[in-house]
């Protein structure tokens, strides 16, 4: 008999990282849910210390962005880009809080494909980090850039492969 599969599961296995959109705008309560799943997040301390910025289609920065990552493709058809950032003051201890940065962005993941949309995860963007602060005209010497996660409704379902448990485990328990 086989263990029946709970919701978290399908979610968890189910989730694949989508890079093409179709034109269908995001509606901004799908937005503000993503971002709730985000802040409920596990924190160190509990300190929170992510910070959002949502860019939707037509704000001029998002087409300025494209500039700042080899996936501009992805960002130029996105319909909503949130950046995930860290207030430096709110940070206790830094591989910590980058732990925490990453249980964020994989919520509002989660949450966009518990949603039926579609997003991926721009990490490589953090490489033009300087950049990015000047065209969103932010504070560097406050903030630290995380990712950006691209979103919209799926032009197409997303694939991928995993390895097998046995190749990634240290030892067998």
């Amino acid at each position: 008999m086989s263990r029946p599969e709970p919701s978290v599961f399908q979610a968890l296995f189910g989730r694949r990282s989508i890079r093409e959109f179709t034109d269908q705008d995001v509606a901004s309560e799908d937005v503000r849910h993503i971002l709730d799943a985000g802040r409920w997040a596990p924190s160190g301390l509990n300190n929170q210390p992510w910070r959002f910025l949502v860019l939707r289609e037509g704000d001029p920065r998002k087409r300025v962005l494209e500039e700042c990552t080899k996936y501009a493709h992805v960002v130029r058809r996105a319909k909503v880009l949130i950046g995930v950032f860290l207030w430096k003051s709110a940070m206790y201890h830094e591989g910590k809080d980058h732990q925490t940065a990453g249980a964020c962005i994989q919520n509002m993941l989660l949450a966009i494909h518990g949603l039926g949309l579609g997003g991926v995860w721009l990490g490589e963007i953090i490489n033009q980090e300087a950049a990015v602060f000047d065209i969103l005209k932010l504070p560097p010497g406050r903030l630290r850039l995380m990712a950006f996660i691209a979103l919209g409704h799926p032009a197409r379902p997303g694939s991928s492969t995993r390895r097998e448990l046995s190749e990634l485990l240290l030892e067998d328990f």
